[in-house]
């Protein structure tokens, strides 16, 4: 497969979406469990404090969803062939942590949950993202999500500048940025390509907030190690000339060029008015053109002085009445507008950041659930963005969205090598991939038990329409997974 990001969507009859991405070499952990395969995603404090930086609001509104490749099926998805999810075990449940004073707003009579918002990281330099969940954990720093948003399997490494911003709404981050240090996935994700086990667990350092921002001089810009912008302001010509003179940060863009005369026809000609004698306006031609008649003559009252002091081509005329005037006359000049060098100077500025303390502290923590029955009723929260296959495109990725209904087997799809994953009728579209399925979600409270995470997106009857989500069954593996990441100290990133 080639190397950019790449949204695997099968949009036809039995289409199928999920997401792959590419990012930067990370170091590997040694394994503690062959089932587990646990990376750095960050090495330092430092180094996260720097990821953070990166991530401007500019930069978050370009990020853009997996959808890139696709690819088709020209028959109906169907559960034949599917072996049904099951436990390997005893049913568990992890509690969760509520913050139930948080609030994101409700949607259609539900409070949305604070733990929700995107995951995003970087491509071959290029910003995406997708949904994940703040998830309970002893030192209330740990993310879920689905596997093939962290790690690359094309590449054999995750992906870069991974940062997960809760409650994320049309690029703002009301409680602040947290930056990745480790994932966690499931061997046989990680080796084998199967979305039976697509799924991650990421902890994260402190969240950071930007407090304020300082302009210094550009000295003290290049030395400053953490996040910074330089901005710029039009000035005059001779504030320019100020600057230069003065050895400062200023530039200018553009030529000057005069205006040039053209035809009434012109692509962007613009008529302006020229005066001239009642003479060549009498000689004037009515209608549309260079040197036509500009309007009807203009009779304007001066005063005494005005009258003796005016020069120009209009007739002066003192009236029966004593009054004063001075008719214009005017003909029409036709050009194309002339361009003027712009001038700007270049300031820097630095960003004052400070801890915004731990993630589930502030937002709380889903509970965990795992070798649950099917057909219980769960809710899909997530950020769908992408059009129908049909090119109907019902969601913007900017707010979050949610789905309710009952699990089932999902359908077979060899390609990911999914055979035992479950599904609920959901319209979602890409962009939700990492959303969490939470069971007994408390809308009072917010939180539930994540007993899932949107894997594929499917379009099961070939309407071109996508109907169901479908997710990795929650089993003992991921319990064992889960518990590993959950109690992992990563710091924080300080002041």
């Amino acid at each position: 497969m080639n190397t950019r990001a790449k949204r695997l969507v099968l949009p036809l009859g039995g289409a199928i979406i999920a997401t792959s991405v590419v990012g930067a070499s990370l170091s590997s952990t040694a394994e503690a469990a062959p089932d587990r395969k646990s990376r750095s995603l960050s090495s330092s404090f430092g180094d996260a404090k720097a990821i953070a930086g990166t991530w401007t609001p500019s930069k978050l509104k370009a990020a853009k969803s997996y959808l890139e490749d696709s690819t088709q099926h020209s028959k109906k998805l169907s559960t034949a062939g599917t072996r049904k999810a099951s436990p390997d075990g005893k049913a568990g449940l992890i509690a969760p942590t509520s913050r139930s004073s948080r609030s994101v707003g409700k949607s259609k009579n539900l409070n949305l949950p604070t733990t929700v918002g995107k995951v995003f990281f970087e491509v071959d330099g290029k910003p995406y993202w997708c949904s994940g969940s703040s998830i309970q954990s002893k030192y209330r720093n740990l993310v879920a999500t689905a596997g093939h948003c962290v790690y690359d399997t094309d590449k054999n490494k995750p992906v870069s500048n991974f940062v997960f911003i809760p409650a994320y709404h049309q690029g703002k981050a009301p409680f602040g940025v947290y930056v990745g240090a480790k994932v966690h996935t499931h061997y046989d994700f990680d080796v084998y390509e199967d979305y039976d086990k697509d799924y991650a667990f990421v902890n994260v350092y402190n969240g950071i907030k930007q407090v304020r921002q300082k302009q210094v001089s550009k000295n003290e810009y290049d030395k400053w190690k953490g996040s910074k912008e330089t901005k710029r302001e039009e000035i005059t010509r001779e504030e320019y000339r100020k600057c230069v003179l003065n050895l400062g940060s200023c530039y200018a863009e553009g030529k000057d060029t005069p205006d040039d005369v053209v035809g009434p026809d012109y692509p962007g000609a613009v008529l302006k008015k020229e005066e001239v004698n009642e003479e060549t306006y009498k000689k004037a031609k009515v209608g549309k053109g260079n040197g036509n008649k500009y309007g009807e003559p203009f009779v304007e009252n001066v005063t005494k002085t005005e009258y003796d002091a005016y020069k120009g081509p209009g007739t002066k005329k003192i009236d029966k009445s004593g009054n004063y005037t001075i008719t214009h006359f005017y003909v029409q000049r036709w050009y194309k507008p002339g361009t003027a060098k712009k001038f700007y100077r270049e300031t820097f500025w630095i960003n004052i950041i400070d801890d915004a303390g731990r993630l589930g502290d502030n937002v709380g923590g889903q509970g965990f659930a795992w070798n649950q029955k099917l057909y219980k009723k769960v809710f899909a929260f997530g950020y769908p963005t992408a059009a129908h296959a049909d090119g109907d495109k019902v969601y913007s990725g900017e707010t979050m969205k949610w789905c309710y209904n009952k699990t089932y087997p999902a359908p077979r799809v060899s390609k990911y090598k999914v055979e035992e994953q479950v599904a609920i009728k959901c319209a979602f579209t890409p962009g939700s991939s990492g959303g969490p399925l939470v069971l007994q979600y408390k809308s009072s409270k917010r939180v539930g038990y994540i007993n899932g995470v949107v894997s594929l997106t499917l379009d099961t009857d070939g309407n071109r329409r996508y109907d169901r989500i479908s997710s990795p069954y929650f089993d003992g593996d991921t319990n064992s997974i889960y518990k590993y990441a959950a109690n992992l100290w990563t710091g924080k990133l300080g002041s």
